[in-house]
């Protein structure tokens, strides 16, 4: 599913949350198959807008964001109470939040928290963190005391905004349509078709009619929800909801019948009726069903797929197919031969995506039986998220015993995942029928599985060994559960040893409320002055409405046209051809063009190494822009992108993990070192050697790369919309490009939908693209990459490699450390070179080691370019030394002020301080006594904890990119229109610099509006990057609003009791200037790398988290059971808005570490390009408990107000997750009679955490024959 895409329907004005909410109107019937009633009703359901045609919605009323409240009339409760819980930032997702939980709100007005957390379990978020949504939203459930005093907890700060909230009231929500409720009853329907350039849609009212269409048109798709998306060929979509013997629903002694059109909503209501109300006995197979359901897809999704949709699309790791065939069910196919009723067994899959059913046949029904005496039913599941997220491996099994003992009479095991279909494990079941439930059954059933459900090395997916040991541990599982219901049912005597017990028992899922402790205001400080206050984000309130504009939220203009771009297909290629004339000979094409087409430089230059803007001659990567097309409208322009032909020649020496190897090296490699490394080696006690990994990681960013640009017909003027974090390098890039001046080209950006580093290089080339058709064309382009095109193109973290070697003594201090860090460059050079400088310098962290050195290099590979990522290479240092200091990481802690391995000086007093608050807000040494009992006491979950320091060196190393600008209007009517170099892409900057002009014209917010930020307002920006823009852009608007209020001077001491507005217009009338600019110069910062010393760092700022997680040592699935996280900023300018951003960066490194994965095939092909494979952490990922403290008294002269940066810095401290990982993995391998080091790499992802354990379900798996593997192994 495309779980992300920002779709409009035509019907509907801006649908710019991706999620909308729709209703559709019941008339009371009684079905002649039922025994259930169907009630005159309005069903409420909220869906993914991208999978939900238009024409699918006859009947319903639709509502979107913008129609249940704005900011021009009044507000919905449930926009109002995520603006002010500060829980949007970017703004992009919060509409999606917003709807999820307006719908639940419609359907159940007082629903509980667990409801709130699955209904949001379907929304992603980049920015925030989840947890002020989850917490703004706890407002609605039935006990909010817990809400109160857990929500933001404001030292100082009254919490009477958030006690005033508007209240929900159902009876003021908006109607259903009173025509489609008479549309309803009226019931005078008729055949739909719906017919468009490439498909056509046929909706037909009854069953005989849609067999028909199917007969005529065999191959044809029948649709319910479309989250398998239709065919575009000529062959018809058969849509089939308006079908009512689809959707019955029967319940008999036999079982459930349940019409194949039902959708998996609707089934998951049937089942939890019938297992409150049937025996438990015939339960068995309906709770396992149940169980399973849960956890497929989100709320968005289940309410439109289906059933019958979910058994003919035959998917391998289908979550319910094995469970249906486990459990004895079987589905009646219908064709306008008649009927016919199949088994779901082994013999209806019959490989992928494939069934037994005939090409004019359809699923009418799944018939699922009760569960008969002494028969035990269970299901399970792996994915590499713990919701929304297809199943790793999944299993379905069932036991049927002799009645009275416990003797197997039948068996039934059935895994997906492992094979092409749904697998039965018959051989497996053999071993076992006919014999007693024992431990010397299960282990011979486990040595024939081993043989029997098998995997080859390059097997689609990857994870061989993982994916095989999780058949056996889920068939250990099952064992247990199956031992204890034969206890329970009084067949067996004997208790389950209470540490076998954990393998049964759920890891903990219930989110509590969490702490968050903000600073004093200062006792005189005046009640309107904002800074240091918890003031709501600026566009909080527009976000939440739908009413922010994004930069594809521009109106199409006339002769407006759109830019699709054509990408390299191999890794290592010289172009000989490129055919463009079919593309030319499409619909609505209107050109392509080709390096050749560009009027100026053909390249950008970063980092003093060339890039080119399109291929010219050859391709260094998969992904690499070789072409442009654009066409009329979007659907022309991706048709004609992909039917432009590339001709190739292969190249040799392709490099993609080799780099080291083969010293494929971009120049400079960089180097430090202080001390005597080799002579401190010599001397220490013990050394150690190894390496880790650390793999990529995709931004991500909501919105996807956009930009419109329009030339404006006179003097080559062009105008450039862009989401981007550097308008200046697009400004310059677009100039270059075209040849023409800087002058000639304005940049605006209104705000972004998060960019994280990713809208900086790799945007200025799109734009300069985009701007070259505009140029071409003389009419505006519009270019809006989709997200797997996004994916690939831009580059990500980089990969980087370490290799070790530190020396240390018997009492735990480190006294040398040798490492060499390799990063993954990509093809370009990009940024790498400066991110690899960036390693070096924060390669120490917190800890003084006083013989230290290291090296770093960027690799050139034939893989997409790398660039720039939240933390720039911080994330990916302090691993090699970190690693290896465990519960001796205080005792090398900087102690005293030192000087760093740079020799820059600087007092540790912070950090220390950082350190003792967060182990006593924390408890941690209660809380490793209570870990090291829980892992005594539990042999198959394992908890671990562990505190880790940050010292974080905030700027830019290059001291001319600290530089800003600002210019302040005030018109005279008083109000002030403020305009910076920085750019909100959800950090809040615009607000905080509101705050800035609010104290220093001493004049209420609400005066106060910033637009844009644009270069025809403010020249020469640098990038928002580095956790510096509220620093330097904040001071420039200070200088700027200082000097207003100094020439406002005069104008006060005439008339010291006058109003703002009335000095204002005096002044206006004394011509005294109501307008100024700022500047701010910034620090002198430097790094001399011959010398290797400088400052590269205004300053630091410190901080330590302390996390614990509880681990399942069957699967590799955890759960981080409660963070601590205590923060030095400084004086906070805003500490909501500052939380939200620790926040944030501390789940996106959770991500980093623990979750997110890039994988490429052998030949360089990026696999995951998209969220269906590449997996962010969602809802189910947040701390269960996330304590986050604002250090008190800490000071910083070198920013606005004492402050310090805060976007970055705490990304690193999701690595607090992964070394509480490694601990849990080392009680488990204790227990697996493993001890000594061992290498588990980043992210320690569930298959890592799971193999890394060694149980003796992994030992049991043999070594796979040597084979191309199915994906590369970065970095």
């Amino acid at each position: 599913t495309q779980e992300d895409k920002r779709v409009r329907c035509v019907c509907v004005e801006s649908l710019k949350e991706g999620i909308f909410h729709y209703s559709l109107y019941h008339q009371p019937r009684r079905r002649a198959v039922s025994e259930l009633w169907f009630p005159s009703l309005c069903s409420h359901f909220s869906v993914n807008a991208c999978l939900m045609p238009v024409c699918q919605l006859h009947g319903a009323a639709v509502t979107t964001v913008e129609g249940i409240g704005s900011t021009k009339t009044r507000l919905h409760p449930v926009q109002e109470r995520i603006a002010k819980a500060h829980g949007s930032q970017c703004g992009f997702c919060t509409p999606g939040m917003v709807m999820s939980i307006y719908t639940l709100l419609r359907n159940k007005p007082q629903p509980t928290m667990e409801e709130i957390r699955e209904t949001l379990g379907g929304n992603l978020c980049r920015c925030t963190g989840y947890r002020p949504i989850i917490d703004g939203y706890r407002t609605f459930c039935e006990v909010i005391s817990s809400f109160i005093s857990g929500f933001l907890h404001a030292v100082g700060e009254s919490l009477e905004p958030f006690q005033k909230l508007l209240p929900l009231d159902p009876t003021q929500e908006l109607i259903f349509p009173p025509e489609l409720i008479r549309m309803a009853e009226l019931e005078e329907r008729a055949t739909q078709t719906f017919r468009g350039e490439r498909m056509t849609w046929i909706s037909p009212i009854s069953l005989d009619e849609l067999l028909q269409l199917k007969s005529q048109h065999p191959q044809a798709p029948v649709v319910m929800g479309n989250t398998n998306l239709g065919r575009e060929d000529d062959q018809p979509n058969l849509h089939q909801s308006r079908i009512s013997a689809r959707l019955c629903v029967c319940v008999c002694v036999a079982g459930v019948c349940i019409g194949a059109g039902s959708s998996l909503s609707t089934v998951r209501s049937v089942l939890e009726k019938c297992v409150c109300s049937l025996p438990a006995e015939h339960t068995q197979t309906l709770a396992a069903l149940l169980e399973q359901l849960s956890h497929v897809a989100g709320e968005q999704i289940r309410n439109v797929a289906t059933l019958g949709g979910n058994v003919a699309s035959a998917y391998p790791n289908s979550d319910l197919n094995p469970v249906l065939a486990a459990g004895r069910c079987s589905v009646v196919l219908q064709s306008r031969e008649g009927k016919r009723e199949v088994p779901l067994d082994k013999d209806f899959f019959v490989g992928f995506g494939k069934t037994v059913l005939k090409p004019d046949e359809i699923v009418l029904s799944v018939f699922i039986p009760v569960s008969r005496k002494g028969e035990v039913v269970r299901a399970f599941r792996h994915a590499p998220r713990k919701e929304n997220a297809l199943a790793t491996v999944n299993a379905g099994l069932r036991v049927w015993f002799e009645e009275g003992s416990n003797v197997v009479k039948e068996m039934s095991v059935y895994y997906g995942g492992v094979g092409p279909c749904t697998v039965s494990a018959e051989r497996t079941v053999q071993q076992v029928i006919g014999r007693p439930w024992n431990e010397a059954t299960l282990s011979d059933a486990y040595r024939a599985l081993v043989d029997e459900v098998t995997l080859g090395a390059s097997a689609p997916g990857g994870k061989v060994m993982f994916r095989r040991s999780l058949t056996l541990s889920l068939l250990f599982r099952f064992y247990l559960h199956v031992l204890q219901h034969l206890k329970d049912t009084n067949v067996c005597e004997g208790e389950i040893p209470s540490e076998q017990l954990s393998a049964v028992e759920r890891l903990p899922n219930i989110i509590q409320p969490s702490y968050h402790e903000f600073q004093d205001v200062p006792s005189g400080q005046s009640e309107q002055d904002p800074v240091g206050r918890a003031v709501q984000h600026q566009a909080a309130l527009s976000h939440a409405t739908g009413e922010a504009v994004y930069c594809d939220d521009f109106p199409r203009t006339q002769g407006e046209l759109f830019l699709s771009v054509v990408t390299s297909a191999r890794a290592h290629a010289r172009i000989t051809h490129i055919d463009v004339s079919r593309a030319l000979s499409m619909p609505g094409v209107v050109d392509v063009f080709t390096a050749d087409d560009i009027p100026g430089k053909k390249f950008r230059s970063f980092t003093g190494i060339d890039e080119e803007i399109l291929a010219q001659g050859e391709v260094t990567c998969v992904g690499q822009m070789v072409c442009a097309v654009v066409a009329d409208t979007k659907p022309h322009a991706k048709l004609a992108s992909a039917a432009v032909k590339v001709h190739y020649e292969d190249l040799p020496d392709r490099i993609f993990t080799e780099a080291v190897e083969k010293r494929s090296f971009f120049l400079p490699q960089r180097e430090i070192q202080r001390g005597d490394v080799t002579k401190a080696f010599q001397e220490a006690d013990h050394i150690y050697e190894g390496e880790i990994r650390l793999g990529g990681q995709e931004h991500f960013y909501m919105e996807t790369q956009s930009m419109l640009v329009i030339p404006l017909g006179e003097e080559k003027e062009m105008k450039v919309y862009a989401s981007t974090q550097h308008p200046t390098m697009v400004q310059e890039a677009v100039a270059e490009t075209l040849g023409i001046p800087s002058s000639r080209v304005s940049c605006h950006v209104k705000r972004i939908g998060g960019a994280f580093g990713g809208k900086l290089s790799k945007t200025s080339i799109l734009a300069s693209i985009t701007a070259l058709a505009a140029w071409r064309s003389e009419r505006p382009v519009r270019c809006v990459l989709d997200r797997g095109e996004d994916m690939l193109i831009t580059g990500a973290r980089h990969p980087v490699l370490g290799k070790y070697k530190v020396g240390f003594m018997s009492d735990g201090r480190i006294t040398a450390a040798d490492v060499r860090y390799y990063a993954n460059a990509g093809h370009t050079p990009d940024d790498s070179v400066l991110v690899i400088e960036k390693i070096l310098l924060h390669m120490d962290n917190a800890y003084n080691i006083l013989n230290l050195r290291g090296q770093s290099a960027a690799c050139k590979t034939n893989l997409p370019s790398n660039t720039a990522f939240r933390g720039f290479g911080v994330p990916q240092t302090p691993w090699c030394s970190a690693v290896h200091c465990g519960c001796i990481r205080e005792k090398n802690l900087y102690k005293e002020t030192s000087l760093t391995h740079y020799k820059m000086e600087f007092d540790p007093e912070v950090l220390l301080r950082c350190w003792e608050e967060c182990k006593e807000r924390s408890e941690l040494d209660r809380r490793r006594l209570d870990v090291a009992r829980f892992n005594q006491q539990n042999r198959w979950k394992k908890r671990g904890i562990a505190l880790i320091p940050l010292k974080y060196g905030v700027g830019f190393a290059e001291g001319f990119l600290n530089q800003a600008a600002a210019l302040v209007h005030i018109y005279k009517d008083g109000s002030v229109l403020v305009s910076h170099g920085g750019t909100e892409m959800g950090q809040g900057i615009h607000t905080k610099v509101q705050q800035v002009a609010s104290r220093e014209l001493d004049v209420p917010l609400s005066m106060i509006h910033i637009s844009e930020t644009s270069t025809s307002s403010v020249p020469n920006t640098c990038p928002s990057a580095a956790s510096i823009g509220t620093d330097v852009n904040g001071m420039a608007v200070k200088d700027a609003c200082q000097t207003l209020y100094k020439s406002l001077e005069p104008i006060r001491k005439q008339d010291p009791n006058g109003t703002w507005q009335s000095w204002v217009a005096k002044a206006f009338l004394e011509r005294i200037s109501l307008s100024a600019t700022g500047f701010y110069r910034g620090h002198d910062l430097y790094m001399d790398w011959v010398k290797q010393e400088g400052r590269p760092y205004a300053y630091f700022t410190y901080s330590a988290c302390c996390s614990e997680v509880e681990l399942d040592c069957l699967t590799g699935e955890y759960r981080t059971v409660r963070t601590d996280l205590v923060a030095d900023i400084g004086r906070s300018i805003n500490p909501a808005i500052d939380i939200g951003q620790i926040e944030g960066a501390f789940m996106q490194g959770l991500g980093l570490y623990t979750m997110e994965e890039l994988k490429f095939s052998p030949s360089g092909v990026l696999y995951t390009r998209g969220p269906g494979q590449y997996k962010i952490p969602a809802v189910c990922d947040v701390p269960l408990q996330f304590n986050v403290y604002l250090l008190s008294g800490s000071h910083n002269p070198h920013a606005i107000y004492s402050s310090k940066g805060v976007g970055e810095p705490t990304v690193f401290l999701g690595c607090s997750v992964f070394f509480a990982l490694k601990e849990a993995v080392a009680a488990a391998r204790s227990d697996a009679g493993l001890s000594g080091p061992f290498t588990l790499h980043s992210p320690a992802t569930p298959e890592r955490a799971c193999i890394a354990c060694g149980t003796r379900f992994t030992q049991m798996i043999p070594e796979t024959e040597t084979a191309q593997p199915w994906a590369l192994e970065l970095p």
